[in-house]
């Protein structure tokens, strides 16, 4: 069995570097977003076979409504995921003197945004849960590029629709350093936290619909 300990502190190195990564990515441009999953996949490789590797607060909520985490643990992650995603924005401000928030895009109606969150959220987690958290799928190698992939997918499909989240951590961090060092608010913050947890329930439906075999192998049980 792995500590609690060690699993918290690989999901706080784990969410810190992700998010570093997408607060510093703006220089990148168009290949932004395969930057982002390309960091994600990374840092999924790093701790999944310690903490399992969430990063993203509406992950870890698709995983304990299938049964892999218990509500405390969940709670946990919550706070630590929240905690390394200010750090990584203000850290990123540090470097850079810039921090823009997070909002949807220009003429961008609320109800847009927040669907265009839910969709790909949803997918992230029904991707999570089937290359991580599947019996048939146990031990495979290829469920970081998976998971990094589907992110990189959904920031290049609607990055200028509704800045493309996903992660509730990620529109904290990033609300928390606008309204710290810009003066900015916090009003858009309800998008990027409704939107994901509920495509964060969606994803963890259709699992449910679609595992013939039970949903978590053993070992992800134990780990977890």
């Amino acid at each position: 069995m792995v500590s609690m300990r060690a699993r918290l502190l690989t999901e706080f190195v784990g969410t810190f570097v992700f998010l570093s990564v997408i607060a510093l990515s703006g220089p990148a441009g168009a290949l932004a977003p395969l930057v982002i999953g390309l960091a994600l996949a990374a840092m999924v490789y790093m701790g999944g076979h310690v903490s399992g590797a969430h990063y993203n607060p509406a992950v870890t909520f698709g995983l304990f409504l299938r049964g892999v985490i218990t509500p405390p643990t969940m709670g946990l992650y919550w706070l630590t995921q929240l905690a390394a995603g200010m750090l990584a924005f203000w850290f990123a401000f540090l470097l850079t003197g810039h921090s823009g928030g997070i909002h949807p895009g220009a003429g961008v109606y609320w109800y847009t945004a927040v669907a265009a969150e839910l969709v790909f959220t949803a997918a992230l987690v029904l991707v999570v849960l089937n290359v991580a958290a599947t019996k048939e799928t146990a031990g495979n190698s290829y469920y970081g590029l998976a998971i990094g992939f589907t992110v990189a997918v959904g920031a290049f499909s609607v990055g200028p629709i509704s800045g493309a989240a996903f992660n509730p951590a990620v529109a904290f961090g990033a609300t928390a350093g606008a309204a710290l060092f810009q003066h900015g608010g916090w009003s858009d913050l309800w998008i990027y936290l409704a939107g994901p947890l509920l495509g964060a329930s969606i994803g963890a439906g259709i699992h449910i619909l679609q595992a013939r075999a039970g949903p978590v192998p053993p070992e992800t049980a134990e780990r977890q």
